[in-house]
């Protein structure tokens, strides 16, 4: 199946492809681990009655997310793709693109992910025995493309200028060591929640940014 065909990065919640790289790449026990716990829980629900409800977040970000290294987590630690960008924007370092930065995300503003949360909560009747992707495929852009946002948006919102070359190009290996390894494209289906539960997220990609640069502008710049 060609990575362009959209049955290979469309992932829907009943039919997803189960991609899994070679077992000396150990990033995806991550990935193994989350489908393992998925299905313990659906198989209680299958034999014992379980009440549940599964949530898969696609990139849920937002004020306070992960850590900025060296301020308020450990100098040696990897933080996720926005929390990596905000620490460079702050320290004034290009932003490090991981193989060019051409994997592509979609991104969706917390607020918005709490709101499907606490749907899930207050309709029961229509949440239980349910696996719902919650993410925004409308915020869908490569990892340059984000840098490249979140440079303008940090600029706007500091009021510093960007620098003259704002990104760098570094190779997975260097970057997270021999290990690494993951998909390049993941786009969440949205049909079964907003079937289920009504629920669309709302917040443009350049809106979270805002909001979320701003508070870690006016948290962390100082530090």
């Amino acid at each position: 199946m060609g990575e362009e065909d959209p049955a290979y990065y469309v992932l829907k919640e009943d039919t997803p492809p189960c991609i899994f790289g070679s077992i000396e790449k150990q990033r995806w026990s991550y990935a193994c681990a989350k489908q393992l716990i998925e299905r313990l829980i659906y198989a209680e629900g299958a034999e014992n009655g379980l009440d549940f409800s599964i949530v898969r977040p696609f990139n849920w970000i937002g004020p306070r997310m992960d850590f900025i290294p060296g301020i308020d987590g450990p100098s040696e630690g990897v933080p996720r793709v926005l929390a990596c960008f905000s620490n460079n924007l702050l320290r004034r370092e290009p932003l490090k693109l991981v193989d060019g930065g051409q994997s592509q995300r979609t991104f969706v503003y917390i607020k918005d992910a709490i709101d499907a949360v606490l749907l899930m909560i207050e309709n029961p009747h229509r949440a239980n025995g349910h696996i719902f992707n919650v993410g925004n495929p409308n915020n869908e852009v490569t990892v340059r493309q984000l840098a490249e946002v979140m440079t303008k948006v940090y600029t706007k919102v500091s009021g510093e200028p960007a620098l003259e070359s704002p990104t760098i190009d570094v190779s997975s290996k260097e970057f997270y060591s021999e290990g690494y390894d993951d998909s390049d494209k993941r786009i969440p289906d949205m049909t079964l929640i907003n079937r289920q539960l009504g629920w669309n997220p709302k917040t443009s990609l350049w809106d979270l940014l805002e909001s979320t640069l701003t508070y870690q502008h006016r948290t962390y710049a100082e530090a």
